[in-house]
């Protein structure tokens, strides 16, 4: 019987990838959470397909794994997983990037509008008593402002149908693959991410983690920035120098910011952002909502049939020249 084993748990069920491994003859194996790497070649040494999340997957795991065709990661981002070396071992990686853009966008705006407005701090403020606060901590409308996006993917493509309706006057986006049809086509601005961040009230990130974007946001960057600026990141920790925007905001260099990833996850308690109140914290949980789960682990699972299958994945990411 084929085998493909979830490397992590994090899900409350595993339903959906069980019925539809079931239908090519394959079972499903989850590895208990904190598992000693000692076990693992013996968990590992059938394995056909392993499943993912976050958990970093390296050449040595992937060597435990003598049968394996296939890796497919959960979600959008794969730079936990050593790509290169599974091409060299023609094994294929995958993932799944295609769900839950509604849920990120949902999510990012949501943040966007909670840094801005302070909704976080008032409430804790009223909790413990303060009233006629406003002027205290003053905050600006977006109507009339100018947005930028890092990255024009999905995900920011939804964000941006959803956020039109706060009236932002002008839209600028950094993306290196952005064509001229698409900026008609949204009413954007293509522009270098020097411009954007010089520019922008409001930025929200959304590219993927390489070596070009990771620091995208540093500190010659941040000190670019308005001091109205809101800053929110709900694409990956590694886009933005945590260092550097502590100190930022600490010193109310910019208005704010709202943080969903982290360069090492998940954040250890006492991180730095954690003191800060003028920044807005989440456990990368944009991407959940009850659908949107849903359809991950059932993408997931059927990108890890085709593998078994010999079928090319939907979104194979560490592709070769089958000739």
């Amino acid at each position: 019987m084929k085998k493909v084993v979830v490397l992590e748990p994090g899900y409350k069920s595993y339903s959906a990838e069980t019925e539809i491994l079931k239908r090519c003859g394959a079972e499903l194996v989850v590895i208990p959470e904190n598992v000693e790497m000692e076990s693992l070649p013996d968990l590992l040494y059938d394995a056909n397909i392993i499943m993912l999340r976050d958990r970093k997957l390296n050449s040595a795991i992937i060597d435990m794994a003598p049968e394996l065709k296939g890796i497919v990661r959960y979600g959008v981002g794969y730079d936990n997983v050593d790509c290169d070396y599974a091409k060299q071992k023609k094994i294929t990686v995958s993932n799944v990037p295609d769900y839950g853009s509604d849920a990120v966008a949902e999510y990012a705006l949501g943040l966007m509008l909670a840094s801005s407005r302070q909704i976080c701090l008032r409430d804790k403020e009223v909790r413990l008593g303060a009233w006629n606060i406003a002027e205290n901590s003053p905050v600006r409308l977006m109507c009339g402002k100018t947005l930028g996006l890092v990255s024009f993917g999905r995900i920011a493509q939804a964000f941006l149908e959803k956020a039109r309706g706060l009236g932002f006057t002008r839209v600028l986006i950094h993306d290196p693959n952005i064509t001229k049809e698409t900026c008609d086509k949204y009413n954007v601005e293509s522009v270098d991410i020097d411009f954007l961040c010089k520019e922008s009230d409001f930025i929200s990130l959304h590219a993927p983690l390489n070596e070009q974007t990771r620091h995208i946001i540093n500190e010659n960057r941040i000190n670019m920035m308005k001091k109205s600026c809101v800053l929110v990141n709900t694409g990956r920790g590694g886009l933005i120098d945590e260092n550097a925007l502590y100190h930022a905001l600490a010193e109310k260099r910019i208005h704010s910011a709202a943080i969903d990833v982290y360069e090492n996850e998940p954040a250890k308690n006492g991180h730095p952002f954690f003191a800060l109140s003028n920044c807005i914290v989440s456990d990368h949980t944009a991407w959940y909502s009850i659908e949107s789960c849903h359809e991950l682990q059932s993408k997931a699972a059927e990108e890890a049939v085709r593998i078994l299958h010999g079928v090319t994945p939907k979104n194979w990411v560490n592709q070769w020249d089958n000739k």
